[in-house]
């Protein structure tokens, strides 16, 4: 197919699979060059992968991407640069031990004779700064720029490397309101001088305010792709979610315990700010934002994996030092089930192994293989796992039962408090049942269980209360048992928006 001049890109039935699964399915898109271009979806649609694709970075299984006519033939990075495609990642990759001015010329260094040219590189450098309206030291260290100082240096390299596409993903996620003023100004002069630009966001004001197009992406698929003026954020958020979906909530309740953890005040420079949450003893409390949110480093402060957090904390009506450590958080009775099941299990080891790895073996000597393998399928069990397959490698498991093991191995500590991050994600219908209804049985023999998943329907199928996270904070709180809400309406929550809005 032809592309036409007025196509900086254009995608012709682009797919990815990650383990048989698509994560895009088929997506057909194309973005005018000058403009700039908002690629929109709830977490997972598929936004950040088509990025991906596009750039580079991840290689595409089907259909045609081509940058200003030219079909990317080789599927990497290099290709993608040499067609004047530059991304900044919400990960940056600054050096952190070079100024500013160097790293804006990392990997394109100006040099003749083998010697790099510090001066010329030195006024080029100011110049992009006059450029760009601002003023950072050429000579201050990558490390002691803020962050949206690092993302003006990545900007300033894409521009110096001659890219004609500027790629972002997230670009405002860690950035202050006044920073973000500054990154916008940035971006629509860029886009004046002719740059194309592509961002993904969460952020709808945002998405709103800078684009000239919107393209919205769900469960893998673009759903729509239209002119901003075609778009308000009512329109956006009803591409995101669909229609309303109705939300079976469990219906029987089990009586609540007493106060088990209350944390106040707590607080992550840049981060968290000011949250305050209680549960009781056999409550199930959701939360639940976007990507960036704070919702999944508030559980990380909780169980000391962010030393630089602080709180305070109270355990069943005892005050208790903020934890500093996770070994720290487990002793007190809070444990986190992580997201990552990859990242929490040793793949090549079997279950016994992986349930027992870093604890200390109850009463005095070695257990026993029979007693170790007893003690792992009692707590298995409860979670769904078949005890057959307990010396099966993990990696050979499916994504359920590796769940499972995972989740197994965190009860084994006998903890008050469990803290579970996205505990059904890639996996089976059949297996989220399992894992809800597990979730569900040990709330009822006097577990708290406070849960983040990005899969908004299965939180509220099983929460009594849903905590709603945005910028770092708490923005809503609902009971589930009272009155009815919509994806929809929840979603806004997590933008942001008031309930009349």
């Amino acid at each position: 197919m032809l592309q036409s001049a007025a196509e900086a890109i254009r995608c012709d039935g682009v797919s990815k699979k990650f383990s048989g699964k698509y994560a895009v399915h088929r997506a057909d898109l194309v973005v005018a060059p000058g403009s700039i271009h908002a690629l929109v979806g709830e977490n997972g649609a598929g936004k950040s992968t088509l990025l991906g694709m596009i750039s580079g970075r991840v290689a595409h299984d089907e259909g045609t991407i081509t940058v200003f006519g030219d079909v990317l033939r080789s599927r990497s990075p290099r290709d993608a640069r040499a067609h004047g495609l530059v991304v900044v990642y919400q990960e940056l990759t600054m050096v952190p031990a070079l100024t500013a001015a160097q790293n804006v010329f990392l990997g394109q260094l100006d040099a003749r004779g083998g010697l790099t040219l510090d001066r010329s590189m030195r006024e080029r450098y100011l110049e992009l700064c006059r450029e760009f309206d601002v003023a950072i030291d050429p000579d201050a260290l990558a490390r002691d720029l803020s962050v949206s100082q690092q993302q003006i240096v990545e900007i300033m390299r894409g521009v110096q490397a001659k890219g004609r596409i500027l790629m972002l993903d997230e670009p405002s996620a860690a950035l202050a309101e006044g920073e973000r003023e500054v990154l916008y100004r940035i971006l629509t002069r860029l886009r004046d001088q002719g740059t194309t630009i592509v961002f993904v966001s969460h952020n709808l004001d945002e998405v709103l305010l800078l684009s000239d197009h919107i393209t919205v992406m769900r469960d893998s698929e673009i759903v729509r792709s239209a002119p901003r003026q075609e778009w308000d954020k009512q329109s956006i958020v009803r591409s995101m979610v669909g229609k309303d979906v109705v939300i079976e909530r469990r219906t029987e309740r089990h009586p609540l315990g007493d106060e088990s953890i209350v944390v106040e005040d707590v607080g992550l420079l840049g981060v968290l700010e000011d949250i305050t949450m209680t549960a009781r003893a056999g409550e199930i409390v959701g939360l639940w934002g976007l990507v960036g949110s704070g919702r999944t480093t508030f559980f990380r402060s909780l169980t000391g994996l962010e030393p630089k957090s602080h709180g305070r904390l109270r355990l069943a009506g005892v005050e208790r030092p903020w934890p500093r450590s996770v070994r720290a958080a487990v002793a007190d009775g809070i444990v986190m089930v992580p997201e990552s099941r990859r990242k929490a299990l040793v793949m090549g080891m079997d279950s016994v192994a992986n349930y027992w790895l870093g604890r200390r073996t109850p009463g005095r000597g070695l257990l026993s293989p029979r007693r170790e393998r007893t003690a792992v399928a009692d707590d298995s069990a409860f979670f769904g796992f078949n005890a057959k397959r307990l010396w099966d490698p993990v990696r050979d498991l499916s994504g359920g039962n590796q769940q499972k093991v995972l989740l197994a191995k965190w009860a084994g500590y006998r903890p008050k408090v469990f803290l579970i991050d996205e505990p059904t994600r890639g996996i089976d219908v059949g297996a989220k049942a399992e894992v809800l209804a597990s979730l569900v049985r040990l709330a009822r023999d006097g577990a708290t269980i406070i849960v983040t998943s990005s899969e908004l329907e299965e939180v509220l199928a099983i929460c009594d209360r849903l905590l709603v996270f945005a910028h770092g904070r708490v923005v809503h709180e609902l009971t589930t048992t009272e009155g009815e809400y919509s994806v929809e309406q929840i979603v806004k929550f997590g933008f942001g928006e008031s309930e009349a809005a």
